[in-house]
């Protein structure tokens, strides 16, 4: 993709103010941060609900970036760069999209749905990629942003292309099936995602099927329900396992680890074997059997090629390696659009200076083999990655042209070479086609733990971040706390995401936890709310920031300052408004004031204090009280030392339930983990952490038999159990057992029975079709944690953080 600023000035109905308007650009960008943008680069100043892509556009000049769409010109920027203003920098997004779109002239699949677009997406794409080269989707990019960044991936190499479509409301289906304008359609189905932002589900459909508006076919689940909102015009080809007047009828025969499905279609009958037992799979299978049937493959290689479907891993993992490395797993897919998005997330999550990046042939990329390895080795260089390694027959024939490279044939060549390389405190991105089994490298190079991990979602906590953002003045900053290991779901990961989302401050309890950050490379402001005195030096040497509450711990801090000779070392003062636990009382002010005043080794960096109550509206009136408290000696203290320093009271709950109370500055605790006590914020909130084991035993038991420790369950009945390698150790309550509480198996709840053990508990299965080695849900969406709170009288805060930090986090990206 080369393009000229002349040309789409128009497409974009656009006002041109800048240096040349001649000027070609070959690489489109909404990510600021992205280490690829360029001098060739036109960046889209995306504006959002939280988030305004304009204040970056001064670091991007200094980046020698110089191409920028923007619904306006930053004052100081004027004659500095190229400038398309815009009424909405998304909409020109999406025009450009739908214009180059427009270029290409191939056959596309559209596919949107409820569920199982992704997976249909990849299957598809390896179902059909013997026969195409294939352009599709990265990831589940499907929005408003990821459709125009997904279509702007094609190049004149491509003669085949699959994207998805997601929508949460009415309104946006239009605007992607502009730019995707599929020949082919799927509707995957119609379930209860994003209801919220439809009147009924009748309105749901009609703005699916908007996608379909203009395809040659659709594909999909006969339902008279959706066909009665299809138009006349439209043709289908469908699929059902009870409707034998569809075009193709399914009767399916399921095993242990296998389904064989009995297919009709026309006058043909046939049989295929696919490697799941599942509904979800078995009906993700039927609509790329379809796809298949429509493009006139022989059935030899439809069921040859579908019995090698394969489980799609659609999430970036973050994962502690041995010798202090940390890996990011993308082992399963290998293409150029999905290396640029890893290679983003590399650097976002990066943990260590060193990176490696473990890379196969790259296939589907739409070029030439040199130019695709020529692109690929910018990429690298842009990223400043260290090593590569490269595997594969041809990725290997070009590995000159990456910097410090080595190669093998194949992954089993990189295996029998393992001990003589040399892996220790770096992050190593691994990212290879399912073809070279890089799973088995994930193995090799993964501290080993037992099976029992927490699963915390990056979206999730980006999503819950933007949500309280949004209710922020514009001008209020943002505290996050990462103390107790990030409410147990992990302090480094989350800070370098809160970094990456440029929070004001960070907020630990004690300095160890700051120090560790510092450490790991962390540089935002840290401030340390619980330090205790030892720790000062420390605070000091690693740029912390204290809280301090006592006229001993100020005049502590003081005498070490002054031995240091600094000056304006920032500090914070903790009032104590009614909590009654830590923090200068308002006789002691005067006392405060007078010492700060004389002293200038130090600065008030802020004031503070801490919200009791601000959970419980009952205590609405000392809440106010509170506030009113701070508001009154905090403007006293500011008044006397004639200092500006940044206020803050409000917690999680106090930026909902008391905006007035926001002052300079919030402080988000466990709302940025998906956790309140407010029943219709929690809807708002996505679910942070799940925590997951498996089935280690299965076991028949009879009447009389009894369960764990002291036999506090007696078998009344025969049952089926199942043991699970997780227990009070790894932070399960006790009080979570004897038939209180339950984990979820193939979602449906088993019953926890006789006492949790140190490092198992036992459940009853049953009711329940499963087998050694399933999965287990401890708690996520179902059991939330506070479901788990409510059941053992506790609060969500000591679920979280009671998790052993022996359990292993898997930190990854949707």
């Amino acid at each position: 993709m080369t393009i000229s600023l002349n040309n789409i000035i128009p497409i974009l109905n656009s006002d041109f103010k800048g240096i040349a308007e001649n000027i070609h650009f070959d690489n489109v960008s909404i990510d600021s941060r992205s280490l690829q943008n360029n001098e060739n680069t036109l960046f889209f100043a995306i504006v959002g609900p939280n988030n305004d892509a304009h204040i970056y556009i001064g670091d991007l000049i200094s980046k020698d970036v110089k191409n920028f769409v923007v619904t306006h010109i930053p004052e100081e920027l004027k004659d500095k760069a190229n400038f398309l203003i815009v009424e909405d920098t998304l909409v020109a997004l999406q025009k450009f999209a739908s214009y180059y779109r427009n270029l290409f002239h191939f056959p596309i699949i559209g596919i949107t749905g409820s569920n199982g677009k992704t997976i249909v997406k990849e299957w598809l794409n390896f179902l059909l990629s013997p026969d195409y080269n294939i352009i599709r989707s990265p990831k589940s990019y499907n929005s408003q942003v990821g459709v125009p960044l997904s279509v702007i991936g094609i190049n004149e190499n491509h003669n085949f292309g699959i994207f998805e479509a997601g929508i949460s409301t009415r309104g946006e289906m239009e605007n992607l099936q502009k730019i995707i304008q599929p020949s082919i359609g799927i509707l995957t189905n119609i379930g209860n995602a994003h209801d919220e932002g439809f009147t009924d589900i009748s309105e749901k459909i009609k703005e699916k099927l908007k996608l379909f508006s203009n395809v040659e076919v659709l594909i999909l689940n006969k339902n008279k329900t959706i066909e009665a909102f299809l138009k006349s015009e439209i043709k289908t080809f469908t699929w059902s396992t009870n409707d034998k007047s569809a075009d193709v009828f399914f009767q399916k025969k399921t095993f242990d680890d296998y389904s064989i499905l009995n297919i009709t279609n026309g006058d043909k009958c046939f049989k295929i074997k696919i490697p799941f037992t599942d509904e979800a799979s078995l009906e993700n299978s039927m609509h790329c059997i379809l796809t298949m049937l429509y493009l006139k493959y022989d059935l030899d290689t439809i069921e040859h090629r579908v019995s090698q479907l394969f489980p799609v891993e659609m999430r970036l993992k973050v994962k502690n390696g041995i010798n202090n490395c940390t890996l990011i797993d993308d082992s399963y897919s290998s293409d150029f659009q999905s290396l640029k998005i890893a290679l983003d997330f590399l650097e976002n999550q990066k943990q260590h200076s060193k990176k490696t990046l473990i890379l196969s042939d790259i296939f589907q990329s739409g070029l030439e083999n040199e130019n695709l390895y020529a692109r690929v080795s910018q990429l690298i260089i842009s990223n400043k990655i260290n090593r590569v390694i490269c595997i594969g027959n041809v990725i290997s024939k070009y590995k000159n042209k990456f910097l410090n490279a080595i190669s093998y044939v194949s992954t089993y060549d990189f295996i029998a070479d393992f001990e003589n390389l040399d892996f220790a405190n770096e992050t190593i991105l691994i990212k290879g086609s399912r073809h070279f089994e890089f799973e088995k490298i994930v193995t090799l190079l993964e501290e080993k733990t037992h099976e029992t991990v927490l699963e915390i979602n990056l979206n999730a906590i980006s999503h819950n971040l933007n949500y309280y953002k949004s209710k922020l003045n514009p001008k209020t900053k943002i505290m996050v706390m990462v103390k107790a290991f990030g409410y147990g779901s992990g302090g480094f990961e989350i800070a370098k995401l809160l970094a990456h989302h440029k929070v004001d401050y960070l907020g630990v309890a004690f300095a160890d936890e700051g120090i560790e950050l510092r450490q790991a490379g962390i540089q935002l402001p840290i401030m340390v709310l619980n330090p205790e005195m030892t720790s000062y030096p420390s605070i000091i040497q690693n740029n912390l920031e204290p809280e301090i509450y006592s006229i001993r711990g100020l005049k502590a801090f003081i005498k070490i300052t002054e031995q240091k000779e600094l000056t304006n070392y920032p500090i914070h003062i903790k009032i104590n408004t009614g909590m009654n636990r830590l923090g200068f009382d308002d006789e002691i002010i005067p006392e405060l004031i007078s010492i700060l005043l004389k002293n200038d080794s130090i600065q008030v960096k802020s004031i503070l204090s801490h919200l009791a109550s601000s959970d419980d509206l009952i205590n609405d009136i000392f809440t106010k009280k509170q506030i009113s408290v701070f508001d009154t000696i905090s403007n006293k203290i500011k008044t006397e030392l004639k200092i500006n320093p940044i206020c803050h009271i409000s917690n999680t709950s106090g930026i909902s339930n008391y905006p007035q109370a926001q002052f300079d500055m919030v402080r988000l605790g466990i709302g940025l983990y998906g956790v309140s006590n407010d029943i219709n914020e929690t809807k708002e909130l996505e679910n942070v952490g799940t925590l997951k084991s498996i089935i280690s035993q299965i076991r028949n038991l009879n009447i009389g038999e009894s369960v764990g420790y002291n036999r506090r369950f007696m078998v009344d009945k025969p049952i089926k159990i199942a043991t699970i390698p997780i227990g009070y150790a790894d932070g399960i309550s006790r009080a979570w057992g004897n038939g209180i509480g339950y984990v979820l198996i193939n979602e449906e709840k088993a019953p926890i029975i006789g006492s949790i053990c140190m490092d198992m508990l036992m459940v009853d299965v049953t009711e329940i079709n499963c087998f050694e080695g399933n999965e287990v849900i401890i708690f996520g969406e179902n059991p939330s944690v506070t479901t788990i709170a409510n059941a053992i009288r506790t609060i969500p805060y000591e679920i979280l953080t009671s998790i052993s930090s022996r359990v292993k986090r898997i930190f990854y990206r949707e």
